[in-house]
């Protein structure tokens, strides 16, 4: 607090723009690592119960259990179109019957890449800001240091002293900007690394979920 006070105008204002990177960084790693946590955890915990289910309808009426999940809105998703898709067949006297064609199965795989893609939104949604905070802060640090050391030399210009004592206060107060930069950045870059992989994992699973729930559909209830 003594180093914020006695810098200038536009150091401090440097460091409160670091200070927010840094406070809204750690709220997205806290978020972020209990979201994606629970996501993971569920998300085991839904196919091994989607495995040993017999029916459909069983697992719909079950979801309420993993629902912090992002497979659980593939399911009910492909579900509920595979449901409209059979009870259009009924209609037609085809019970339990999906088509093959562009009215069938694919719409199916529609739904489940829609509900993929709105999944991905939301486990990324404020990632990014976490790659702009690593990759920024460094360097906004950085222009507070260099105004720092440049208003230092102003003032020993003025002064028309050189000597340490006069020197080292003025660039210990700028070097500041540089260490709350990379704090900042630092967690940052850990944090977005972290989540990317954690994330990358529940896609590909997510693929694999779709890829197994359109071979069952296809198995049970399509025709040629």
């Amino acid at each position: 607090m003594t180093l914020f006070a006695g810098t200038g105008l536009v150091v401090k204002l440097v460091l409160i723009i670091l200070i927010f990177f840094s406070v809204v960084s750690w709220a997205i790693i806290f978020f972020k690592l209990l979201q994606v946590n629970r996501a993971n955890s569920e998300s085991e915990r839904f196919l091994e119960f989607f495995w040993k289910a017999k029916r459909f309808d069983a697992i719909n009426a079950q979801l309420d259990r993993f629902t912090n999940s992002p497979l659980t809105v593939l399911f009910s998703e492909g579900y509920a179109e595979l449901k409209r898709l059979v009870e259009k067949g009924d209609q037609k006297e085809e019970p339990d019957v999906v088509s093959t064609d562009l009215g069938g199965i694919d719409n199916i795989s529609r739904a489940l890449r829609r509900a993929t893609t709105s999944e991905i939104t939301r486990l990324e949604k404020y990632v990014t800001f976490l790659a702009t905070t690593g990759s920024t802060a460094p360097f906004i640090g950085l222009f507070g240091t260099v105004w720092g050391i440049m208003t230092a030399f102003k003032g020993i210009g003025e002064s028309g002293s050189a000597s340490l004592a006069v020197v080292a206060p003025g660039i210990a107060e700028a070097l500041i900007a540089t260490a709350i930069g990379l704090v900042a950045a630092i967690p940052a870059v850990m944090g977005y690394n972290h989540f990317q992989h954690k994330i990358k994992v529940l896609i590909a699973s997510m693929d694999n979920f779709s890829t197994e729930f359109l071979n069952i559909v296809q198995r049970t209830f399509a025709r040629k």
